[in-house]
Formats: C-alpha cells, structure tokens, sequence
C-alpha cells in the first residue's frame, strides 16, 4: 500500500468515526431500567447535525427511551442503527400526551432506522388496560421523505405496531412483527398500517402474527379527506392474524386509495384475508350512514395463498354511493382452514376483473 493509500484509508477511518455516534458515549446506562431518553435525544441531535450520521445503539444492551418525538430537519442520510433492544417505559410516563405516542420521528429526508434490534412496546403493560381505551402507536414515521425501516423486529406494541403517516417513498423490509394471540383485540393491533398522505410506500418481507395484519386506515373518521396511493406490498406472511390485507374507511369520508398492489402473500389461518371495508366503525355506539366515503380503486391482489380461518375469505362491502372499482384479482387461492369445506366470497357494490385461479370464486361485477 502507497503512502497515499494509507493517509485516504485513515481518513476514510476517521471521518466514518467522526460520523457514528454510540448513544453509550452520550451517558446511555443501557440496562433497560435507567430512563436512557436524554442520551439518546443528545446523540440524536449530534447524529441529526452532520451528513451521513450514525446513531448506533449497540448489540447485547436494552435501552429505555420515550415518550418522545425527534424531529428534523436533518444533514442528509441520518441513520438509527439499532443492534440492541429499545424499551418502552410504563403507562405513567404517557401523562399528558394526548397523541398516545411512543417514539416518533418527523419531518426528516433520507431517514433510515435498520438493523437486527427489537422494538419491544411492553404492550402487556397496557393490555390489562384494555387496548380500547389505550390508543397508543409505537413507532410513527410522519411527514418524511425517502424513509427506510429494515431488518428489525417489533414485538408487544400497546397498539399499532409501525405507522407512516403523510411520508412519501417509504421502503420497509424484512421485518418480524409479533404480539401474543391472546393480548386484547388478539394481537396488539395493526402490525403496519398506512395513514393518509402516503404515497410510493414499499413493504417487502414482512412476517406478522398474531396481529391485525396489514391495514390502510382507517381513513376518513369525522368526514376527513383521505389519500393514499401507489403502496406496493411484495412478499409478506400473515401467521393467525385477524385480518390480512386490509382496506378500512369510515362513512362520511373523502378522498381516495388507489394503485395499491398486494402481491406474493401468504395467509396461514387469518380471520380476514382479503378485506375492503368502507363501512369501518369503531365507536362504542353505532355509526351512522353516510352517503359519502373514500374512493378505492385500482386495487391489485396477485399469488395471494393460504388459508382463512373463516368462511369469507374474501370481503368486499364498499359504499352504495361510492363503489369500488377496477379492482384485480390473480392466482388467489385460499382455503378454509382444516375443513374440506370451500371458502366463500363476498361483494357489495365492488367491480373489477380476474385472471388465472380464483378460489374462492370471484363475486365480482364486470367492470
């Protein structure tokens, strides 16, 4: 190796170095019982302040952080690698906080937050609270760009596991997703769910259960506009979720979900495979109707297998006023779950087309 060589190798070296940024250099105790929030909010803001920066919280520790939002802007390509476990503390510290939010991350450009760490909610605090009075989220991406989740697991959220709300070319992959089957509403809830303006969302890899499976919305409560477009989920299995791929909106509302793609998915003994659902209530008193709703259109369902534990397998129960239309269904074949009974399908003012093997057989209308 020249001279040269080795004075752009120790550089190399060295401006790497000046860019990582271990939360256990800025006090972290690491224990998962020491509140670790004001070290990881300091290398945060170190991380935040350069390009190409790195927080880094290392393998074999559990840190104790949140409630608490981190926000941008940031210098170009921040990073949150996480090798170890993030803890979510008890209920108490929540007081106050009418979002009912865990860790958030907003506006920010380039963000990723990969690694093989775990994101451990502590949802069993909660659930003997009764997640329907708890509303809490545990990671929320919001209002960012060009965003990256990778590799990690979740596990235990008190609620929803991952949510991205007004983002914009989002990717996540290769994520496990898992609460305990007999926590309340049987999972911890949505394992990801995709909230209005969202638009070029990727989800590729994923392995959920139990869970509520993956889910657009809900979207539209209190007459809302709503829009969400161009998701494409691409390999994902539903393990006894309660729902699989799932389309959710409230009567009254506005706006559109389109050009949505659910392709190569396999469901093992969920509840709900395939569900578009304009008619969502979930209110403690019954929900009024409405002749307004979310447009859902351009909905794509290819090589989705498996088994449902129900006999509706596929449910498509859109709106008298706003029906669903040029949906899309090819090699879908779901069998009910140990019964040589054949699943069924349902359609209430849904349109679309097929091709290849449908089982069970379409209801669609022609469109």
């Amino acid at each position: 190796m020249t001279s040269w060589q080795r004075r752009l190798t120790s550089q190399s070296k060295r401006l790497a170095t000046n860019r990582d940024f271990d939360v256990m250099s800025y006090g972290a105790a690491g224990d998962g019982v020491t509140d670790d929030t004001q070290a990881f909010t300091d290398a945060w803001a170190a991380a935040c302040a350069v390009d190409y920066g790195k927080l880094i919280l290392p393998s074999n520790r559990s840190f104790l952080i949140g409630p608490k939002t981190f926000s941008g802007p940031c210098a170009t390509n921040l990073s949150l690698k996480v090798k170890g476990t993030i803890v979510a503390p008890s209920p108490s510290s929540w007081s106050g906080l009418s979002a009912q939010t865990w860790l958030v991350f907003t506006r920010l450009n380039g963000f990723t937050i990969e690694g093989n760490g775990i994101i451990d909610g502590q949802g069993q605090i909660w659930w003997a609270q009764s997640c329907k009075v708890n509303r809490s989220k545990a990671v929320t991406i919001s209002q960012s760009n060009n965003t990256r989740v990778k590799g990690l697991t979740f596990m235990n959220s008190p609620k929803m596991h991952l949510a991205f709300e007004k983002c914009t070319k989002v990717h996540a992959s290769d994520l496990l997703v898992t609460a305990p089957g007999n926590s309340p509403n049987t999972d911890g809830d949505d394992c990801i769910s995709i909230q209005t303006g969202s638009f070029n969302t990727s989800i590729k890899n994923l392995k959920c259960g139990p869970g509520h499976g993956i889910s657009i919305g809900s979207l539209g409560q209190g007459g809302s506009f709503s829009n969400v477009s161009d998701l494409v989920v691409n390999g994902a299995t539903l393990n006894r979720t309660t729902n699989g791929v799932r389309i959710k909106s409230w009567q009254g509302g506005k706006g559109a979900v389109s050009n949505i793609r659910f392709e190569n998915v396999l469901m093992i003994d969920v509840a709900n495979p395939i569900l578009i659902d304009q008619y969502y209530c979930d209110s403690t008193t019954p929900c009024h109707n409405q002749t307004s709703a979310v447009e859902a259109s351009g909905i794509k369902y290819e090589n989705i297998t498996g088994t449902s534990s129900t006999a509706r397998a596929v449910n498509f129960a859109c709106s008298d006023t706003v029906p669903c239309h040029d949906l899309f269904l090819e090699n879908v074949n779901l069998t009910l779950y140990k019964s040589d009974t054949p699943a069924s399908s349902f359609c209430s003012n849904a349109k679309g087309r097929t091709q290849g093997v449908i089982n069970p057989k379409s209801c669609l209308a022609e469109s």
